[in-house]
């Protein structure tokens, strides 16, 4: 569904210790997966190794906004994103602190929240919206700064399964049709079967790498990292555990239904 991440984000050898108390090292309550994605736009800067987008060095002060024009965060919480009282207000924000010339500014406004199905809501209070359409809102908000990559941190994750849906399709419409890199950050393992490159981190260390085909038909990998594989995997292998031999690469419903609709219907 989208696009890989090749020739606009590289990182090499990264190391990153957050600070403790007077200085001393501090560490960190999770596998890394935020933490790298800050990394991506020079929100948090390598304590070793380094970090290129398109090229550039994210570490060096002199490139940090052209590092951001490139690459635009998405948090989980849209409400920390949002900072006007009026949603178009919102989403010029960004643009305006690029120093964006007005009528520049009106463009993109308008055309990023077009591309997310927010337009209509352009004079609203953001208050007042869903928390989908909240979402959608931040994600135009990076839209308007046309970066080339925009990383979203958990985006679905305060979101009821309609909002959930609502920015998901966003997402991959962004990619499909308007050809932005997306980097995905999610525990939710449908979303992540979208994607055309899966990563999966345990302890700041990549534990597995692949296309989705490959990452999820590794159930007992999964689960050793305590994560779960799309459901039509998981259903496959508790069914192989009862004695039947099917694949564990069928990651969409239908594909899964045939499987085992060719499975009952061969069994003698």
């Amino acid at each position: 569904m989208w696009r890989k991440l090749s020739e606009i984000i590289s990182v090499e050898h990264l190391a990153y210790s957050y600070p403790g108390p007077e200085g001393t090292e501090g560490g960190s309550n999770g596998c890394g997966k935020s933490t790298l994605a800050k990394h991506f736009n020079s929100i948090l800067l390598p304590c070793g190794g380094k970090v290129y987008v398109c090229g550039m060095d994210t570490s060096r002060e002199d490139l940090v906004m052209a590092v951001r024009r490139r690459v635009g965060m998405v948090f989980q919480n849209p409400d920390n994103q949002i900072v006007a009282n009026v949603v178009e207000e919102d989403v010029a924000f960004g643009p305006e602190n690029l120093g964006i010339a007005s009528p520049e500014i009106r463009r993109r406004v308008d055309n990023a929240l077009k591309q997310v199905d927010m337009y209509n809501y352009r004079e609203h209070a953001p208050h007042l919206l869903s928390g989908g359409q909240k979402q959608r809102v931040a994600i135009a908000g990076i839209i308007a700064m046309e970066p080339r990559c925009i990383v979203l941190d958990e985006p679905t994750a305060m979101l009821d399964p309609r909002g959930r849906r609502e920015v998901m399709e966003t997402v991959g419409r962004l990619n499909q049709e308007k050809g932005i890199t997306v980097v995905l950050i999610t525990h939710h393992m449908d979303e992540a079967a979208k994607a055309g490159r899966v990563v999966v981190l345990h302890r700041g260390q990549v534990a597995a790498d692949g296309t989705p085909r490959q990452v999820f038909s590794q159930p007992e990998l999964l689960h050793e990292l305590g994560l779960a594989a799309p459901e039509t995997v998981e259903l496959c292998y508790e069914l192989n555990k009862e004695g039947f031999s099917l694949p564990l690469d069928a990651l969409e419903p239908e594909e899964c239904a045939q499987i085992l609709y060719e499975a009952v219907r061969s069994d003698p």
